[in-house]
């Protein structure tokens, strides 16, 4: 098998890499700040629930979560489930939005009280204080936390192939076994290194932009 033939393969398990990356970012950042609005609201019963609801997900394996999205359905309500790269996204967009909503909430929490009281001295709403005043000092904070939770994402695709997934690991897996050679299990970490680097670069980038947003 060429190298050629071999980077091709890969590419096309590559390609459903990059599908959980984006997907799973696309809805798991708005649905993360959903859930910091839960675990940060003054009605107990639901910051209970939110906050026991991301204890959950963030102390038990995402490997288990996507084996349970997966398998859970047809084993405890025998319903038929979700197809194999749907479970995945389910898994990790749910996983990675209870991650999120701590680092949200960190930010928020991080602002000082007196910028809330101000805002309402001067006549503004509860919402306008938010997103006038606070977002950008809160996406300042964040920025580096995020990086590093958004560099782990990209490794962590390669756990949808626990369901059989053919995302770029399973893809080179493949590979060695049917031509019994192992190079491509070694060529794959330029694609997960490049691919950080790159975010590491954006994220440096951004940093810098927001060194505007001091608070």
């Amino acid at each position: 098998m060429s190298f050629v033939d071999v980077t091709m393969q890969l590419l096309d398990g590559f390609k459903i890499t990059l599908l959980i990356f984006v997907v799973t970012l696309v809805f798991s950042l708005p649905l993360g700040l959903i859930i910091t609005f839960g675990s940060m609201s003054k009605f107990p019963p639901l910051r209970w629930l939110t906050r026991t609801f991301v204890w959950i997900i963030r102390g038990t394996p995402l490997m288990l979560q996507i084996i349970v999205v997966f398998y859970g359905p047809g084993l405890i309500f025998g319903a038929s489930g979700f197809p194999r790269l749907t479970a995945v996204l389910v898994a990790f967009i749910v996983n990675y939005a209870a991650y999120f909503s701590e680092i949200y909430r960190g930010g928020i929490e991080s602002i000082p009280q007196g910028q809330f009281e101000a805002g309402q001295v001067l006549g503004m709403t509860k919402f306008q204080i938010f997103f006038k005043v606070i977002l950008f000092q809160v996406i300042k904070r964040i920025t580096a936390p995020m990086g590093n939770e958004v560099i782990t994402l990209v490794k962590d695709t390669s756990l949808a192939r626990v369901v059989a997934v053919s995302e770029l690991v399973k893809s080179a897996q493949d590979i060695v076994g049917l031509k019994a050679i192992i190079w491509p299990i070694f060529y794959i970490g330029a694609f997960y290194l490049l691919f950080s680097g790159l975010l590491t670069l954006l994220f440096g980038y951004l940093e810098k932009r927001m060194n505007y947003y001091r608070g």
